[in-house]
């Protein structure tokens, strides 16, 4: 079975996104977009803008800091606003995004395609905080589709009892077969990222109780590859360490990888020891996601074999059982095509791995998470 471990739906982004306002949820674009190391270009030329600093539409990771100007989601992947007159585009997307939608039809097609079994449906609030919508996505495609519940983790300690119903509905009644945890949405709001501390417990008691898997996006803002990222990164894996020992029963996917933009030297990709330290590796519970093209195919080109022997060094120390191929589509296409995200490690993985160890990392390992037979 192939099994692509973090794949994107979402409602038209000019819509309410789950929010009781699109004022809310255009903010949460606005920031998101305006941190994205995807470039700038100016409508009338298109030509690339170097230093985007005085025209960003959101300055800094906080809620408050989305300017009041004309940014809207525009169309076919593109996000636009003006500034003294001039128009400026941002290609988050694919321009295969017509409508600025992603709809459960859409992702089948790819998938269908590029052979791609099954994939697990990821949240992010720029995307849209409604676990609604991804039930109804999954209904589409049961048996080959699920999806992750989201809880606003901004409101869990002001409103925990109503977080905790929340989570337990999407699980229990909705079907959701995991959670989507993003600590950096916290900051967002101006909160400190807590997540660990003895305040959260009923809420990660009650989380432990449901028998489901955590995936959580660790707690950086922006991928501009600084040393400070990468302290910040070993600090995020070593939270997390502590964390997984209080809750020792629980399964935990580490989202998108290791911010693979960091570690780029030249025309290879080094990791730092620092990192592979901080790692919960010794735990059987703790599983990496592998998303190099979406995060890299700015940078080196398809088959992009710059990233093998990181793909092998990885195996070697964490093993495939605990190593999830994913692609995050659809923004992925913006780079490689669907079927190159998985030829990728699926064809040219084998360089250096075994057939096994492709088979678990492509599909395997995933499907023994998410227990499907």
């Amino acid at each position: 079975m192939i099994y692509d471990g973090h794949a994107y739906c979402f409602p038209n982004l000019n819509g309410l996104g789950g929010f009781n306002d699109f004022k809310t949820f255009n903010k949460h674009q606005q920031i998101a977009i305006s941190q994205h190391f995807q470039p700038v270009w100016s409508d009338i030329d298109r030509k690339i803008i170097k230093d985007v600093s005085k025209i960003k539409p959101a300055d800094k990771w906080y809620i408050k800091s989305a300017k009041d100007i004309d940014f809207n989601p525009a169309h076919r992947g593109r996000y636009e606003w003006t500034d003294k007159g001039v128009k400026y585009v941002k290609q988050y997307m694919p321009p295969s995004v017509a409508n600025m939608e992603y709809m459960p039809e859409d992702l089948i097609a790819e998938m269908d395609y590029a052979g791609v079994d099954m994939a697990l449906l990821h949240r992010t609030p720029y995307l849209g905080i409604g676990n609604k919508y991804i039930y109804d996505c999954v209904q589409h495609f049961p048996d080959r589709l699920q999806g992750l519940a989201h809880v606003p983790e901004w409101e869990i300690f002001e409103k925990l009892d109503q977080s905790i119903d929340n989570l337990v509905y999407a699980i229990t009644k909705l079907n959701m077969k995991g959670l989507q945890f993003l600590p950096d949405h916290m900051t967002l709001y101006g909160k400190e990222e807590n997540w660990d501390s003895p305040v959260f417990k009923p809420f990660w008691d009650a989380f432990a109780d449901l028998n489901v898997p955590l995936f959580i996006t660790p707690g950086y803002n922006s991928l501009q590859g600084t040393s400070d990222l990468i302290e910040n990164l070993s600090n995020e894996l070593i939270k997390l360490e502590k964390w997984m020992k209080k809750y020792p029963s629980v399964k935990v996917v580490w989202t998108h990888g290791l911010a693979w933009r960091l570690f780029v030297r030249g025309d290879e990709m080094k990791i730092p020891e620092l990192i592979y330290k901080s790692m919960p590796t010794d735990s059987s519970n703790f599983y990496l996601q592998l998303l190099f093209p979406v995060l890299l195919g700015d940078i080196w080109d398809y088959p992009m074999k710059q990233v093998l022997p990181t793909l092998k060094e990885l195996n070697n120390r964490i093993g495939s059982d605990r190593l999830i191929w994913g692609t995050d589509i659809p923004m992925v296409m913006r780079f490689f095509t669907y079927k190159q995200c998985l030829d990728q490690i699926y064809i040219y993985g084998r360089e250096v791995l075994s057939d096994n160890d492709i088979s678990m990392i492509c599909g395997g390992t995933m499907s023994e998470l998410m227990t499907i037979n």
